[in-house]
């Protein structure tokens, strides 16, 4: 059995996330939606992305193919459905015209439509999708809590230190993970740690919280969940049901809620964004394929930010703002809502972050965790320029 996570039409509406990763390697809860299907199934999967993306995330095809919507998260029951499925079988979710939630099949099978003509096995059990940027920290809480239990089961946490004030007995800690002189409460939440994670002196986490493999609380931090902070990432000041999918820095004083935060970001100190608009009314969030601005259902929402993009210290994001891939945002003032990919500037107004100044920035943070900006990782960014601004034509 061969698992190929797919691109499915929700690619293009969870943008700018997706301009430089398959929807699959979205971080929900601890693990990102691969991982999900690759602790359940025990194999490794590969994607069927855009072309751009396909240099770093390649496609395997074998014999015997199980096509999977990357943008679902795995769960016992949907994992058990879709690998039973037999060759030929689709499934999909309850109801008229459900969505298509795997296929046994060829690629060419998907590509051509001819799934449509195949056996058709309903699924009625519960799931989530992540349809939308906003779903991802909606959503965060329960994947937390299945994932903690994936992770925990059968296994024994390393030992808390007594330096702790901890309450509730849902703290796991991985190999090398350190806490120390900090308050812990799991009532709310689980707490997990990963490898060589650190939590400074001083913190206050009310779960859930997952702090993944070499990732850093810094002191003082107040952190509600349920938040994530993916590998070495390092998160300081006041923190509220917020992502942060890995590489990313908020090192400092500031709050952070309701937001998801790419790869490779930096928030200046005291960057602050707001989650709740002052008249309590329901966001609004820029939509790429849209062109506009569509309503979230959503009454607290606050900064989704793609990959590589930076704020200068003081910046100020309003409620539900979207930041593009390789922004740099400063001065003082709110910038607008919508920030596209290499924009320079903030309130007083925007130029281009030029493609070469941007890969110097892209290669000097990369460098700091030992990752190079090689040949795949130019033309995936380059890929994202060129996108910007034929699209902005």
């Amino acid at each position: 059995m061969n698992i190929i996570l797919f691109d499915g039409p929700e690619r293009d509406d969870l943008l700018p996330l997706t301009f430089t990763r398959p929807v699959a390697d979205l971080r929900c809860g601890i693990l990102t939606l691969r991982e999900k299907w690759e602790k359940r199934s025990g194999l490794t999967t590969t994607t069927l992305t855009e072309e751009h993306l396909s240099g770093k995330w390649p496609t395997v095809e074998e014999d015997d193919n199980l096509l999977v919507n990357g943008a679902l998260c795995a769960t016992d029951e949907l994992y058990n459905a879709v690998a039973n499925l037999a060759a030929g079988q689709v499934l999909r979710s309850a109801g008229e015209n459900g969505d298509i939630l795997a296929v046994r099949a060829n690629i060419d099978d998907l590509e051509s439509g001819a799934i449509d003509d195949m056996e058709t096995v309903e699924f009625a059990g519960e799931y989530v999708h992540i349809r939308y940027p906003w779903d991802i920290f909606r959503n965060n809480g329960a994947e937390l809590e299945r994932d903690f239990l994936v992770l925990a089961d059968g296994r024994v946490s390393e030992p808390i230190s007594s330096t702790n004030t901890v309450m509730g007995d849902r703290i796991f800690l991985e190999e090398g993970a350190t806490v120390e002189a900090s308050i812990l409460n799991s009532t709310t939440g689980p707490i997990y740690l990963g490898k060589d994670a650190t939590v400074m002196e001083g913190c206050v986490v009310r779960g859930g919280l997952a702090l993944c493999d070499h990732a850093t609380l810094k002191m003082s931090a107040k952190i509600y969940g349920p938040s994530t902070f993916g590998p070495h990432c390092k998160v300081g000041g006041e923190v509220n049901n917020s992502i942060l999918i890995g590489y990313s820095n908020k090192g400092h004083d500031g709050f952070l809620g309701n937001s998801v935060i790419g790869e490779w970001c930096n928030l200046g100190a005291d960057t602050n964004n707001s989650n709740l608009k002052n008249n309590y009314a329901e966001v609004k969030v820029w939509n790429y394929p849209a062109r506009r601005f569509i309503p979230t259902g959503l009454q607290f929402c606050g900064l989704i930010m793609g990959d590589h993009s930076k704020s200068g210290i003081n910046t100020m994001f309003n409620t539900g703002t979207v930041v593009g891939v390789s922004a740099n945002i400063f001065g003082g003032g709110f910038p607008r809502t919508y920030i596209p990919s290499f924009s320079w500037g903030g309130a007083a107004g925007m130029t281009t972050f030029k493609l070469d100044k941007a890969e110097e920035v892209a290669e000097r943070m990369m460098e700091r965790r030992g990752i190079p900006f090689d040949e795949t990782e130019q033309a995936i960014l380059k890929h994202v320029y060129d996108l910007t601004f034929e699209t902005a034509k």
